[in-house]
């Protein structure tokens, strides 16, 4: 495997995770819109790009994302220039539209991506799941759950909080404060634009938090049948759901990412014969740049490698 090397002008983690999501253009077809129903009366938004293939690669985004996302359609489209189908889908409350429940979405909710796969399954007799940071963390909890369907072949998971309380430890950080204010900005909105969680949780609590443990402690939680934050982080937290992953998938997180504790990155003590973890020295937080290639990220390559290897 050819290690990552970041372009010289990204000389730091920082400009490494913010360059690309703020920066890159990703010139690609416009995807075909599907709302599907949930079991509990909501509503999920899939975006997909369809050619006729039997392979389909579903797509999982991460924290405040949605299918728009540059790092989400850069991967669709590196699948779909190698003849796959791909399948991106929106998380409750993500799309265009606020979801019908109560409840949002959160790291450990592996039942909407259950709802996502069977909706594929029916349709493909091979799968692939990608997903990048909590969609990374959800994929790997739902791998490591168990009853995964027969047509999952293989899965990677990028930039991944594998310790959910120690991340956000990390990520609550001084030096990370903009990453911070970015996400919980964007929370208390979708917070407020639902006037009827008013009945269940203090929202004026908003005015007061500053960090992301706070936020989970008094919405995420609460909302989502955790009794705190603490809670929610351990019973989520894919580091516990490892052992348990049956097929073949690779987690690829760099050492310099500045979202990640050091829990992120097990020792090569650990062996399960069905992962494969790679650690490059640089590529921040979905990052991974690199220029040429046809527009290709490094990870975009290695996930492509990865899923195509025999």
């Amino acid at each position: 495997m050819v290690t990552y090397i970041p372009p010289k002008i990204l000389f730091n983690r920082h400009l490494e995770t913010i360059y690309p999501s703020l920066l890159r253009r990703v010139n690609f077809n416009p995807p075909e819109r599907e709302r599907i129903q949930t079991p509990d009366d909501d509503f999920l938004d899939l975006d997909w790009y369809r050619q006729g293939s039997s392979r389909c690669v579903i797509i999982s985004h991460g924290l405040e994302g949605n299918t728009k996302r540059s790092y989400i359609i850069g991967m669709a489209r590196a699948f779909f220039q190698q003849g796959y189908d791909v399948l991106t889908w929106n998380y409750r409350g993500c799309s265009e539209e606020m979801n019908r429940q109560l409840r949002f979405y959160h790291s450990g909710a592996t039942d909407d991506l259950g709802t996502v796969v069977n909706t594929a399954k029916a349709r493909y007799p091979d799968l692939y799941l990608v997903g990048f940071s909590l969609g990374g963390n959800m994929t790997l909890k739902y791998l490591g759950e168990g009853q995964v369907p027969d047509q999952i072949k293989k899965a990677v998971a990028i930039s991944v909080p594998l310790n959910l309380h120690t991340s956000c430890l990390t990520l609550s950080r001084p030096q990370n404060w903009v990453y911070t204010r970015r996400f919980l900005k964007s929370l208390a909105l979708k917070v407020r634009n639902k006037p009827a969680l008013k009945t269940v949780v203090d929202v004026g609590r908003l005015d007061t938090i500053k960090t992301l443990l706070e936020f989970d402690d008094h919405f995420t939680g609460p909302l989502h049948g955790f009794q705190n934050a603490i809670d929610y982080y351990t019973r989520c937290s894919s580091i516990r759901f490892l052992d348990g992953i049956t097929v073949p998938t690779l987690v690829l997180n760099a050492k310099n990412d500045p979202f990640l504790s050091p829990d992120c990155y097990p020792e090569a003590s650990y062996h399960h014969p069905r992962l494969t973890f790679e650690y490059p020295e640089r590529g921040g937080h979905v990052g991974f740049t690199q220029f040429g290639k046809n527009g290709l990220y490094w990870s975009e390559m290695r996930a492509l490698s990865f899923i195509q290897s025999v």
